[in-house]
């Protein structure tokens, strides 16, 4: 087998990096160690930036987003027992996000590489990529029962923090940044309608909450939690009561609630891997870095990631050029620290932490009390919350 990329994973990232380059022209070829339905069955992110949204518009995808999506100009943080809302539409120059759920966005990009007949192979072992420090990288993987060989130009690898792809550089070729934070996020999906038309993100003594949506019928709510928590001991009546003591009083009385169909526990970190490029590989997305949720930036960072890289591809191929694979590395991990950057920051923000004393807590009121009556700090907030340019 021969293409001239090869992909290493199956989610948004290497799914929009190959449609972007199949509609270029430029072959290639995705393997993935998951199922279709696993993949699909995987609950993950929901707000899109605008670079994003314009991505997968590019990528030929983007209808039923626009059709079922949720625009949102703006956002509430709750705090002291009221709201103050983030206009990020006034403060943006008409900027936005779209609330769309990343399983919704995948099964977009899946089903239309179905349609096009570009090949994937889902379910293949022990995937690995080779030879990528010289002229003819290549990755073997297992499939019913035998070895292949698939030969490539170039690897992208888009497989996932625990994936292959970063593992296979050597040690020493690269360096690693990471903040593990102590707590996790308890979260639940519920088919209700969301408590506001917009997120309510709230800082409350007994620990951060998050009131999110994925539709009009369809909640995403989490609470802060300890580390050591275990699911088995938050019943979903638990969990409600809890949520309602950290939300003002007007959400926590008209809040609906009902059954959960999942609920799961999600520890969280930063985490940064340098270079992004190791010969001919480039890691792409959670490969390369991981950033706490409160910001919204995990799955747009893998999208910016795919547009330095597509746009380097497409150079080299098109106009015999290597100058943007060359700065990919570079412009990706720009972006990459500044996402790091901002979610740290809404993430100390807004979290109570096990080891924070009266001064911290000080420092933390002042903060908020700062952002909420200053227009300067309420821009820069918001303009990177909506995603800053590529």
């Amino acid at each position: 087998m021969r293409t001239q990329i090869a992909i290493i994973g199956s989610g948004p990232s290497g799914l929009l990096l190959g449609q972007l380059l199949s509609n270029a022209g430029i072959d290639n070829v995705i393997l993935d160690r998951s199922s279709k339905d696993h993949i699909l069955g995987r609950v993950r992110a929901g707000v899109l930036e605008e670079g994003t949204v314009g991505l997968m518009d590019r990528a030929g995808v983007g209808a039923r987003m626009h059709a079922e999506g949720l625009p949102h100009d703006g956002f509430s943080l709750a705090f002291d027992g009221r709201d103050h809302r983030i206009d990020l539409t006034d403060l943006t120059g008409g900027k936005r996000v779209m609330v769309y759920g990343q399983t919704e966005l995948t099964r977009d990009l899946m089903e239309r590489r179905a349609a096009d007949g570009t090949p994937a192979v889902y379910e293949a072992a022990n995937v690995m990529p080779q030879g990528f420090d010289g002229a003819t990288p290549f990755i073997t993987f297992e499939k019913d029962g035998a070895t292949h060989h698939l030969d490539c130009d170039f690897i992208a690898g888009c497989d996932g923090f625990h994936g292959a792809s970063r593992k296979a550089v050597p040690t020493g070729a690269i360096r690693t940044f990471e903040r593990i934070y102590p707590f996790g996020w308890l979260g639940i999906l519920a088919e209700v309608p969301p408590v506001s038309d917009e997120l309510v993100y709230a800082n409350h003594p007994r620990g951060f909450a998050l009131c999110s949506m994925r539709s009009k019928t369809r909640s995403r709510y989490y609470v802060q939690c300890a580390l050591d928590e275990k699911i088995e001991a938050w019943s979903d009546e638990r969990f409600w009561d809890e949520l309602r003591r950290r939300l003002p009083a007007h959400h926590a009385e008209a809040m609906v609630t009902g059954p959960s169909f999942e609920k799961s526990i999600a520890p969280l970190r930063s985490f940064v891997a340098e270079p992004m490029r190791f010969g001919r590989l480039f890691l792409v997305g959670d490969a390369a870095h991981i950033v706490p949720p409160t910001g919204a930036k995990g799955l747009n960072l893998a999208a910016s990631d795919v547009h330095y890289l597509y746009s380097g591809l497409a150079e080299y191929y098109h106009d015999r050029s290597n100058a943007g694979i060359d700065a990919y590395s570079e412009r990706a991990l720009s972006r990459v620290w500044k996402a790091v950057r901002f979610s740290w920051w809404m993430t100390t923000m807004l979290h109570r932490f096990p080891d924070s004393g009266d001064f911290d807590q000080k420092i933390q009121e002042a903060e908020l009390d700062y952002l909420t009556h200053s227009r300067a700090a309420e821009t820069v907030l918001a303009e990177n919350y909506v995603g800053l340019p590529y």
